[in-house]
């Protein structure tokens, strides 16, 4: 069984920055596509950026609002998932929440974590 736990979130200035940490307590880390999503208050939850498997080669992906401004990262041998934030703006305001997800040929797997807040204001 996989659990996920984020820590991190805050409440910052506009301009200012966030360091997201999404710690994996399970096995096989290095197998998951690791993400960070995102959902504001009326909105649907958003992805932010996801890194992939080791075996993948790690290649990451951003939406369009938050590229160039944040980036992601994996340290496999701490199990850890990052997202560093960086030029925050009032629209990125949301719980941010970690996901690990696993697609086999004959099996799934798709686990979350709680969330952690993240709120931009002066």
């Amino acid at each position: 069984q996989v659990q996920l736990v984020e820590s991190g979130g805050g409440l910052v200035q506009p301009g200012g920055s966030l360091r997201l940490s999404c710690a994996f307590s399970g096995s096989q880390f290095n197998i998951y596509l690791m993400g960070w999503y995102r959902q504001a208050p009326g909105k649907q939850r958003e992805l932010v950026a996801d890194i992939s498997s080791v075996p993948t080669r790690e290649s990451t992906e951003y939406a369009d609002s938050v590229r160039g401004r944040f980036t992601i990262s994996r340290d496999n041998a701490k199990n850890m998932v990052y997202l560093q934030m960086n030029n925050l703006k009032p629209e990125d305001t949301a719980v941010y929440s970690c996901r690990a997800f696993y697609a086999g040929v004959t099996d799934e797997y798709d686990y979350w974590g709680q969330g952690t807040q993240v709120t931009v204001s002066s």
